[in-house]
């Protein structure tokens, strides 16, 4: 049996599971997050900014994937595994289908199996993980300070694009712009620039920072990323297995004082989650009850003022002794040994 094959059974055996303890006979999964993890990470989007363009009716004996039939012979030929049964609607018709459950009733509890990878998806988002960071890395070493934002980021998502990604978000913050979430502009780069890329291939998604001078930083600009990595160390020792990510968020606002920034930091901007087959699966706010586990993958992205680091890294290890282990690497990217971890720095040219 295919790696595919296995995962999908194994997936199949949890949701059915789920209906049991539900007293439920089906569910519709209808999220970007569920349908590509429940379908072992085929495209199911023409749209980067839509919802997916089937839905799967897993039910106790059987499942089946909704899909219009304009689309039917693409996804048939080059997503779907062969074994499962296709129901097919006409273009105009919504993709609905009467169940017991709604994916909503269930969310947590899907969230909840989808959070530990297994090997196949450890795999491949390590693959997805590498091919980002190197895409920036190619990307930061061939931009010029006469660039403008938008230009790097079409040059990055070209480089994303390259590597059978899609580029779900590209973020480009020159030097006059210190915004958590910047829209690339008209403006220039200047002396240094700072980009925010989520690529998704296979369904699962990568999230990575990394950022250029063009010259030596201030000494005020390597004060800052010292700090806010130290407050990225933080994080990574806050994450172990059994906590509430509402837990961790606590210990992340704490970390921002210690490491000399203003106590409200954390405020200032979301500080990322668990990450996998969503951006974040879920981001970590202070009602966030979804237990760390390990074999699970997080995005953590502490900023302030423009001074920001961001990977998508895997926890693995014991319950004893968890250990961080980055995804999104490129040996070629500098890197600065932070409480014993080898974390990206500012790329200086």
């Amino acid at each position: 049996m295919s790696h595919q094959a296995t995962d999908r059974s194994q997936k199949q055996s949890a949701v059915r599971a789920l209906l049991e303890q539900n007293h439920a006979h089906s569910v519709l999964l209808t999220s970007a997050a569920a349908v590509n993890w429940y379908l072992d990470g085929a495209r199911t989007h023409v749209s980067l900014a839509a919802d997916p363009i089937v839905a799967v009716s897993v039910g106790r004996e059987r499942d089946a994937v909704l899909i219009t039939s304009n689309e039917h012979d693409r996804l048939v030929r080059e997503e779907l595994p062969g074994d499962i049964e296709i129901v097919d609607r006409p273009w105009f018709e919504p993709l609905q289908q009467v169940t017991d459950l709604t994916e909503s009733a269930i969310d947590a509890e899907l969230r909840a199996l989808r959070a530990v990878l297994s090997p196949h998806e450890v795999e491949r988002f390590a693959g997805l993980g590498t091919d980002s960071a190197t895409a920036l890395t190619r990307a930061l070493s061939t931009c010029e300070p006469t660039w403008t934002e938008q230009r790097l980021a079409a040059h990055v998502a070209s480089e994303l694009i390259m590597t059978g990604s899609d580029p779900l978000v590209v973020l480009v913050a020159g030097a006059e712009r210190a915004h958590p979430h910047p829209l690339p502009t008209e403006s220039a780069l200047g002396r240094h620039a700072m980009v925010v890329v989520c690529a998704r291939r296979h369904g699962l998604i990568a999230n990575l920072t990394r950022t250029v001078s063009f010259g030596a930083q201030t000494a005020e600009e390597r004060d800052a990323e010292q700090r806010i990595l130290a407050v990225e160390a933080r994080i990574f020792d806050a994450t172990v297995p059994g906590r509430r990510l509402s837990d961790v968020l606590t210990d992340v606002a704490a970390a921002y004082p210690t490491c000399g920034f203003d106590s409200q930091q954390w405020r200032a901007h979301h500080q990322g989650g668990a990450a996998g087959y969503a951006g974040r699966d879920p981001r970590a706010t202070p009602d966030t009850d979804d237990v760390v586990q390990l074999g699970q993958a997080f995005a953590w992205n502490p900023w302030a003022g423009g001074a920001k680091v961001e990977d998508t890294v895997l926890l693995t290890g014991t319950a004893e002794r968890p250990e961080i282990r980055p995804l999104t690497v490129d040996a070629d990217w500098p890197v600065a040994d932070v409480a014993g971890r080898a974390r990206p720095v500012t790329l200086e040219r």
